[in-house]
């Protein structure tokens, strides 16, 4: 058997050593160092690119990357401030946002879903064909009532399935294709670069294309700060902004997208960075993005309130 692409599995210990200050300070006051919490997926390549073509240096800033599992791990550093910008799922910082546990700007938007970005896969032999053969079916996503249930639920509902039906298990990216194969789960909704990595290593057969409508173009991610850090650093945030709106220009050239990832993903595949889909790169913010993943959370009752993304966005 191949062996399947590997990640880091690194969980910081983001807190030590920090009371929450604001650290290294640029003239005026503002942050010249600015401390950035990092997944090790494709979305966020650009992050990379910038750090390579050193656009933060350019602005004159510094950055400092603390790379993460899962972007949670750093929710409890970004609220006492030894962590400055988290590279998050929106689902998540929208359901943090709402309860009011973290109060946050969007400095930039991440990458939006394009077709078969994610996707459910089964093994060779399963007797799954579609989305309704999933109904009582466990299907693994990364993290639970997150963006992958979110845009599969609603993909699910367009096509006759209702969502209840589907048995949603947390398994982390990394771990989910093996974790199949070993008959611990009959699918996985999994994105890329573990999307090409299973169908070329393990023969998995894609059943459902996450990316599919009504979910095309939804906004899956960004780079997020708690609102009184962006009210203390508006020079900073827009400094960051710009350099990595650069980088996201870049990244629509998937040659340079695959010429980074190795750089911080371990033992990439040279085979599955070049047959991978690619997401959308966004290079300006644009409330009217963000508002559509809300108005689909609060239709699927994951909200309490129909949030203002003109409120969250940051616009610089």
């Amino acid at each position: 058997m191949r062996r399947l692409l590997g990640i880091p599995i690194i969980v910081v210990l983001l807190a030590a050593g920090a009371c929450g200050g604001d650290g290294d300070s640029a003239q005026g006051g503002e942050r010249a160092t600015v401390k950035v919490a990092m997944l090790s997926l494709v979305t966020n390549a650009p992050y990379y690119i910038a750090v390579k073509e050193k656009l933060f240096e350019a602005e004159g800033l510094q950055v400092e990357t603390q790379p993460v599992q899962q972007s949670t791990q750093a929710y409890p550093a970004l609220k006492t401030g030894a962590i400055d910008i988290v590279f998050a799922n929106n689902a998540s910082m929208l359901l943090g946002h709402d309860k009011g546990d973290l109060p946050i700007n969007l400095i930039v938007e991440g990458t939006t879903l394009t077709p078969s970005f994610m996707a459910v896969l089964v093994m060779p032999g399963s007797p799954i064909k579609d989305i309704g053969d999933l109904a009582g079916k466990r299907v693994s996503v990364h993290v639970l009532n997150n963006i992958q249930a979110i845009t599969l639920n609603a993909v699910a509902a367009d096509q006759g399935l209702d969502p209840a039906r589907i048995d949603y298990r947390q398994v982390v990216f990394p771990q989910m294709a093996a974790t199949m194969q070993k008959g611990d789960l009959d699918a996985i909704h999994v994105n890329e670069p573990f999307l090409t990595d299973a169908k070329l290593k393990l023969g998995a057969r894609q059943v459902v294309d996450g990316g599919a409508a009504p979910v095309t173009g939804i906004p899956m991610d960004g780079y997020f700060a708690l609102q009184g850090w962006a009210q203390r650093n508006p020079e900073t945030a827009a400094k960051f902004q710009r350099a990595m709106q650069k980088a996201q220009g870049i990244a629509a050239d998937r040659a340079k997208v695959e010429e980074v990832v190795p750089t911080y993903i371990r033992n990439a595949d040279p085979a599955v960075t070049e047959a991978m889909h690619m997401p959308g790169f966004p290079t300006s913010n644009d409330p009217a993005r963000l508002q559509k993943l809300i108005d689909l959370m609060v239709s699927q009752k994951r909200l309490t309130t129909k949030l203002d993304a003109t409120k969250i966005v940051y616009q610089g």
